[in-house]
């Protein structure tokens, strides 16, 4: 049971799941390669053999990378609900936002062009009384935006 199912109100119902897009993985990925290729140049040359150490280097930091990141995907939680916008993130360091939605007054949308080509982007939620929260890396921040408005607007 997360953090939303243990928060919900009587007579609450999540509309909208979001969570946090792969691209998070990435420097995880690159890392990964260039360890792989260390090791395959060290196999393929074998008077370079101590590039298979560094090749190892480079694959347990990527391991590392990959399991932080991986921690904080499970421990995101985006939702909408019929009264509110849920998010929280972080394992150890925990932060939330429940705003009940006609407090929210925009849902503002950052997107790179590599975000607007792969589908992820920032989200800033500004609720009345000037709280201005950003939440980066979020898959289909668009969609969040429009779940809010439809749900705001009927």
């Amino acid at each position: 049971m997360g953090y939303l199912e243990k928060n919900l109100l009587p007579g609450e119902t999540v509309a909208y799941r979001a969570h946090l897009h792969p691209i998070i993985y990435l420097q995880s990925a690159l890392f990964a390669l260039v360890g792989f290729a260390f090791i395959v140049f060290s196999l393929v040359n074998p008077g370079l053999s101590y590039f298979w150490m560094l090749g190892a280097v480079f694959l347990l930091y990527a391991a590392g990378i990959g399991a932080v990141r991986a921690i904080r995907s499970a421990s995101s939680e985006f939702a909408i609900t019929n009264k509110r916008v849920v998010i929280k993130v972080g394992f150890i360091k925990r932060k939330t936002l429940e705003m009940v939605l006609t407090k929210v007054e925009t849902i503002r949308v950052d997107q790179s062009i590599v975000g607007r080509m792969l589908g992820y982007g920032t989200i800033v939620v500004t609720g009345t009384g000037g709280t201005n929260e950003p939440f980066a890396s979020l898959a289909n921040p668009l969609e969040f935006r429009r779940q809010v408005q439809t749900l705001t607007a009927g």
